[in-house]
């Protein structure tokens, strides 16, 4: 993905697109109830066919500790391995990224991970009835928003829609409606409390450090791609867009279908760099959202740093201009 100008950040952003199975019954208790032990040391060689309990609340779990899972799915993948070990990182503790016994005792479990919620008539607002493949059709709409309400809760509360709908099965999500999600850790704020960021492109990993050099945060990332690679060395955070809208050139990202004309597509979640933008001094570049979560680290971008919206929005909270970023092999 590509910005060409971030002079005016809620305004026109010139960059390039950086980018389950059908749910089953899964019962809110059974994952407030699953013990973290059940989890084998080893991640199995095939996931699951449906989603593990254990699973899901030890990714819940790892969300409120500021080691980011990505998408709350139920399935024992990469990033899950991967949010271990970054929390063994933050706790001082050997990093092999394996749920032993000393990483399960130190993650905060106080309290459900899976509780009821009421649908609101604000959750129904705002919704697009689809997203179009085409950015030409994309350009023609006036928000790129929710399709529908459980894809509205099923990011709010960072999850996967599958997992939402297993766990609610039968709903219409309509308004009124008590549904179970998710109850993963509050954003973490302090505009300035990030000095220095880490774009680990090997792991598919970003690694958020404080001033006096303690690891905040880490979240997984797809870091470019090797059609287009991402920039190598240091660079430093020049602003943050909220809500940005897109700017597709095909001269200077990439080629979109069949088109070749310089399109405007609006903001909103669905936006092909998500809900924010966190522009980097080298141009063209930078850390942003993304409409397609569960595709974080294993579909290639178009040389930025993707993360989920709420991981991207979260570490927008946190920077100010001048925060250096480095990436690393």
């Amino acid at each position: 993905m590509f910005m060409k100008n971030m002079a005016l950040f809620a305004a026109s952003l010139t960059l390039g697109l950086c980018g389950t199975a059908g749910a089953q019954e899964l019962q809110p208790e059974a994952i407030n109830k699953a013990s973290l032990a059940s989890i084998p040391p080893e991640r199995p060689a095939e996931d699951s066919p449906r989603p593990d309990p254990a699973i899901v609340h030890l990714q819940v779990l790892l969300d409120r500790a500021g080691s980011s899972p990505g998408v709350i799915d139920g399935y024992y993948g990469e990033n899950v391995t991967k949010a271990i070990a970054g929390f063994e990182a933050m706790q001082h503790l050997p990093v092999d990224g394996k749920p032993d016994p000393e990483v399960i005792g130190r993650l905060p479990d106080d309290k459900p991970v899976i509780e009821p919620y009421r649908v609101s008539e604000e959750d129904a607002k705002d919704l697009v009835e689809r997203i179009p493949d085409d950015y030409a059709k994309q350009a023609e709409m006036k928000h790129l928003g929710y399709t529908s309400v459980a894809e509205k809760l099923s990011e709010r509360f960072h999850m996967d829609i599958d997992l939402l709908k297993a766990l609610n099965p039968g709903s219409a999500f309509a308004v009124g409606d008590t549904v179970s999600v998710a109850m993963p850790g509050a954003a973490q704020e302090g505009k300035g409390r990030v000095k220095r960021i880490e774009a680990r492109r090997r792991a598919g990993q970003v690694a958020a450090f404080a001033e006096d050099g303690s690891l905040i945060a880490v979240y997984p990332a797809t870091i470019g791609s090797e059609e287009t690679p991402s920039p190598s060395g240091t660079h430093k955070v020049k602003g943050v867009g909220r809500t940005p809208v897109y700017v597709y050139n095909p001269k200077i990202n990439f080629k979109q279908g069949n088109n070749t004309k310089r399109l405007t597509l609006p903001s909103g979640p669905n936006n092909p760099v998500g809900s924010v933008w966190i522009d980097l001094t080298e141009p063209t570049y930078g850390i942003h959202g993304t409409p397609e979560p569960s595709l974080i680290d294993k579909a290639g971008s178009h040389g930025c740093v993707r993360l989920t919206n709420w991981d991207a929005e979260e570490l927008a909270g946190m920077v100010k201009p001048g925060v250096i970023v480095e990436f690393t092999d």
